[in-house]
């Protein structure tokens, strides 16, 4: 199966959550927004949140600085 991420083809496998796929790109536990099929989730939401077969999919990793 594949998604779009962040606007590239993206391989996932089959019943993926969004918390999971997060794990698989390093981001598990940081601070990220995500839009899916251009909806917000809520990062209380990720892990119940299933990941479809050409879903679209944008990742934004938040980082704190000055």
């Amino acid at each position: 199966m594949h998604i779009t991420l962040n606007g590239q083809v993206h391989p996932i496998e089959k019943e993926t959550t969004l918390s999971q796929l997060l794990e698989s790109l390093g981001l598990g536990g940081k601070p990220v927004v995500a839009e899916l099929n251009e909806q917000a989730i809520l990062p209380r939401d990720f892990a119940t949140t299933p990941v479809h077969a050409d879903d679209k999919l944008e990742v934004v990793a938040l980082a704190a600085g000055g």
